[in-house]
């Protein structure tokens, strides 16, 4: 599987810089849904967008496979399980110091897809409000 991955991984790269494959948003896409806070937007609605993706219909039946287990595996491990460890640990201080003020500050992947950081605090019973940019707290 770890060489089915750095495979696919070269594969995307080496399509990219040879332009026959193209990101469909750019970084300034990216800014500008993040800070209006449309993070539920068309660039923002796959729960990987932290991981590479390395399903595509092109690969054969038996890659296809491999490559959904990995990206399970991805999803799970580096996703989903460390929003949680990072939503725990936010309501953990939060109840440990109860008369303090906290500002927490996420990268824009913790908030995309499903199993957030803020599902978890809402999970727990934490209202969570969006700030947008230029907005004082």
């Amino acid at each position: 599987q770890v060489v089915f991955a750095l495979n696919q991984t070269l594969l995307q790269q080496e399509s990219l810089r040879a332009g026959s494959f193209q990101i469909p948003y750019t970084t300034e896409d990216l800014i500008k849904h993040y800070n209006c806070g449309d993070l539920s937007s068309i660039i923002f609605n796959h729960d990987t967008s932290q991981v590479p993706n390395f399903i595509n219909a092109t690969l054969p039946a038996h890659e296809r496979v491999t490559a959904q287990e990995i990206d399970s595996y991805f999803r799970q491990e580096l996703i989903y399980k460390r929003n949680e460890r990072m939503g725990r640990r936010v309501k953990d201080l939060l109840e440990e110091h109860p008369e303090k003020s906290f500002f927490f500050a996420f990268g824009a992947g913790h908030f995309v897809g499903n199993n957030t950081v803020i599902d978890v605090l809402k999970r727990e019973g934490y209202e969570v409000e969006h700030t947008p940019a230029g907005q004082a707290i």
